[in-house]
């Protein structure tokens, strides 16, 4: 799943044995869906948490009557 805000998505590399042996793995980046506020509007989103915690997207104003 890829972050719509920086686009950060996952990365591939290899598990490196004590014999040497590589097998594939992937990193991926931790994207909560959470509803936000972005650009005016209100909507559901795949963000990453550090897109989250720089203050990049907001979350909505909780409305009390």
């Amino acid at each position: 799943m890829k972050c719509e805000i920086c686009g950060k998505g996952p990365k591939t590399g290899h598990n490196v044995s004590h014999s040497n042996v590589k097998t594939k793995r992937a990193w991926k980046p931790n994207v909560q869906k959470l509803l936000l506020e972005y650009r005016g509007t209100v909507r559901r989103m795949a963000v990453c948490t550090q897109c989250l915690k720089s203050g990049k997207v907001q979350r909505p104003q909780k409305i009390s009557e």
